[in-house]
């Protein structure tokens, strides 16, 4: 099956557990449909664990020997995560990201990215608009998205010291959103230490695609099978060199 299908297939799939399973819920969550996880700012709704079995079903029509790892899989499973780096996947193959796409319900419209062919965003209607990162003012006029929570204590205000030196940094705690704006051209860079696939897969490519510098702290690319290391964009090398240096110092 090509990757092209495996995408159209995902995009439908992501849009009808939308509609069938999140949107209905939106707001309207009943008692004991929001639960604790690992803490108390870590949870899960019924609307979650809904929308992945869903969408686990639909992977398991079209491709039936796909390995699927989503969220709540992983966290009934954990040793899902172990068989990432090496699997065959719709938008993992042979320990490579190929294809991502992020899905907005309440827009109804997709950024999607296939390697090697530019990053878009698809709207409903069928028409497509080409992403491409916005190029990088000096350090003092530099907006983006820094995630310091799962930093240790001397390192978060190490790093929160040095953000005083960019125009300005939040953090929406949804990657998918953040990475949306920042190919879209509105943010200038992206940090996060925590790496789970996915929360950062699908975006990093898009990201890539849509013509930014995307690299761990050390220096390195990353990979599916990565769960820690960091990892900053940028929308050229020279400017990721210039945030690992003066502002992200872990």
């Amino acid at each position: 099956m090509s990757v092209e299908l495996d995408i159209a297939s995902l995009a439908n799939a992501l849009q009808e557990a939308a509609a069938v399973e999140i949107l209905p819920r939106f707001r309207n969550l009943g008692e004991g449909d929001v639960r604790v996880k690992t803490e108390a700012i870590d949870l899960v709704t019924e609307a979650d664990e809904a929308a992945e079995r869903l969408i686990r079903a639909r992977v398991a029509e079209f491709m039936p020997d796909a390995l699927f790892v989503g969220e709540e899989a992983v966290a009934a499973d954990p040793s899902l995560l172990e068989k990432l780096g090496d699997a065959d996947l719709a938008v993992v193959y042979k320990g490579e990201t190929v294809a991502g796409i992020i899905f907005d319900p309440m827009g109804n419209d997709w950024v999607i990215a296939e390697k090697g062919s530019g990053a878009w965003l698809c709207s409903a209607d069928g028409s497509q608009t080409q992403l491409q990162v916005v190029p990088a003012p000096e350090l003092s006029q530099m907006v983006g998205i820094a995630n310091t929570g799962y930093f240790e204590v001397e390192t978060r205000r190490r790093l929160l010291n040095n953000l005083a030196d960019v125009r300005l940094f939040t953090s929406y705690r949804c990657a998918a959103h953040e990475y949306r704006i920042f190919c879209g051209g509105h943010m200038h860079f992206l940090m996060y230490n925590k790496l789970m696939p996915w929360d950062h897969l699908a975006g990093t490519l898009i990201s890539q695609e849509a013509g930014a510098y995307a690299a761990r702290f050390d220096g390195s690319p990353y990979l599916p099978n990565h769960v820690s290391g960091g990892l900053l964009l940028a929308p050229d090398k020279e400017t990721w060199s210039v945030l690992r240096e003066k502002i992200f110092t872990v």
